[in-house]
């Protein structure tokens, strides 16, 4: 096969705060051509948790996302800490935004959420509730409500768009194959 790979020539960060870095790389492609500017979003890596009850209900949480100017439903999950593993910011991101303890915390998947641009990774993973343990912590820019949705309902909220977060509807799809709901 082809070497389609792209070489860095030179790198510069144009823009930087707490919620993203915007970086402009130089690039040589294989045949010799130069592509510059090509703008990178540097974006933390970030975790959601397909969370089932034991009656087979989603804990699931609905959410302001203000890109799309919209109250959203979505999986519990969240930035990746520094010196954190994917695993330990799942558990604290659903007992953050849940209360819920779980267990049986099992790796669906990564995925690049999106690679033209963007240089950050989504970790999916499926998980047991176990009980509600604590109130919602929710970081200073956050505030959601939690939904308890039969496993039933979830595909029809998917299919009516009710449920819009591509990469997220991937990780109920693996996590309902691999329960044998599909």
């Amino acid at each position: 096969m082809r070497n389609l790979d792209w070489t860095i020539i030179n790198s510069k960060y144009v823009y930087k705060d707490r919620w993203f870095i915007a970086r402009a790389d130089s690039c040589k492609m294989p045949d010799g051509r130069i592509v510059e500017p090509y703008y990178v979003l540097e974006f933390p890596n970030w975790c959601n948790v397909v969370v089932i009850t034991d009656d087979e209900k989603l804990v699931m949480v609905r959410q302001y996302r203000h890109a799309i100017n919209k109250t959203t439903i979505e999986l519990p999950g969240g930035v990746i800490d520094k010196n954190e593993t994917p695993e330990q910011a799942a558990v604290r991101e659903v007992l953050e935004e849940t209360g819920y303890q779980i267990n049986n915390l099992q790796f669906l998947y990564r995925t690049a959420p999106n690679p033209a641009i963007n240089n950050n990774w989504a970790y999916l993973f499926l998980a047991k509730a176990d009980k509600k343990i604590a109130a919602q912590n929710f970081d200073p820019y956050e505030d959601m409500d939690i939904l308890l949705i039969d496993r039933k309902e979830i595909l029809n909220m998917i299919h009516n768009s009710e449920i819009i977060h591509g990469v997220q509807i991937g990780a109920i799809y693996a996590a309902f194959n691999l329960l044998g709901w599909l």
